[in-house]
């Protein structure tokens, strides 16, 4: 076995606890990720100067609409696109599981559609220019993103494919323990890449600073859908490469030889992001 360097962190799932009621941390990573986003969104806003013309496409007013209908969006969405894309024969024999969030299971390829479905609605609703409104929400998705695989991890699920390499971490502590009945399985026992943490660090970390990179460096905001654009094409190859070290859906019909369904859903992401942008270059020599 290696030696660890990374040890599984003794977290339980559960945050806080009131009686029958409980707070998880994965339902934490949500609401920080909305709610930073949101601060964010208020703050590319108010610069003016990132706006063609100086002028931003809504005011600040506008974004606590934005974020009721984001976090519809996301929830939906998420759910949803679990149920179709990873286990629909499980969910349509016990519909009833379909609202049961609180025991898991969301898809961000699901999230994503909700949430363009939404901010178009959002954008119909207000007469706001759609690439504009979903520009700045995508400047921001990183953020949740990040929190939302910390919390991954700090759950042990979406762990990565068995591993030598010296950072290679064994998802087994008390509280899975507890979740499977006393022992955590045998797949569980020997060292995993972490991947949670490799998207993290790039489907978060390092998509946020090329986004922000192009926001305030290239001033990317006044060429509507260039953002979303290169959004959609950084997670795609984002979560494309870390598919390679993650753990594929087990029996999903679309894991081929090395290509798994997370590629696959990621495919049409970056061909609609490369659309964007290309049109939004178009735009920009008008």
């Amino acid at each position: 076995m290696t030696l660890l360097a990374i040890a599984f962190p003794e977290i339980d799932p559960i945050a806080l606890s009131f009686g029958p009621v409980a707070i998880r941390w994965y339902g934490l990573a949500y609401m920080a990720g909305l709610i930073l986003g949101w601060l964010y969104i208020r703050r590319l806003l108010s610069e003016n100067r990132l706006w063609r013309d100086g002028k931003a496409p809504f005011g600040v007013e506008r974004v606590d609409d934005l974020l009721i209908y984001v976090t519809l969006g996301v929830i939906l969405g998420g759910r949803l696109g679990y149920v179709l894309f990873y286990e629909p024969g499980l969910y349509f024999q016990n519909p009833a599981e379909i609202i049961k969030v609180w025991k898991g299971g969301m898809s961000f390829h699901g999230a994503i559609v909700g949430s363009g479905l939404a901010l178009w609605a959002f954008a119909r609703r207000y007469g706001l220019g759609v690439m504009s409104t979903m520009d700045v929400c995508a400047a921001a998705n990183p953020i949740g993103l990040f929190f939302g695989r910390i919390a991954n991890f700090i759950n042990g699920e979406l762990y990565g494919r068995p591993t030598d390499v010296s950072w290679g971490t064994v998802f087994c502590n008390d509280s899975l323990r507890r979740h499977y009945g006393g022992e955590c399985p045998a797949e569980l026992l020997v060292p995993r890449h972490p991947s949670q943490l490799y998207e993290a660090a790039l489907e978060g970390l390092v998509l946020f600073l090329v986004l922000r990179y192009l926001t305030h460096t290239k001033f990317a905001l006044k060429n509507p859908g260039t953002i979303i654009g290169v959004f959609l094409i950084g997670y795609g190859i984002a979560r494309s490469a870390c598919e390679f070290f993650r753990d594929p859906h087990a029996g999903h019909f679309l894991n081929i030889g090395p290509f798994t369904a997370g590629m696959v859903y990621s495919v049409p992401m970056i061909m609609l992001g490369a659309y964007f942008v290309a049109k939004a270059r178009a735009g920009a020599r008008q």
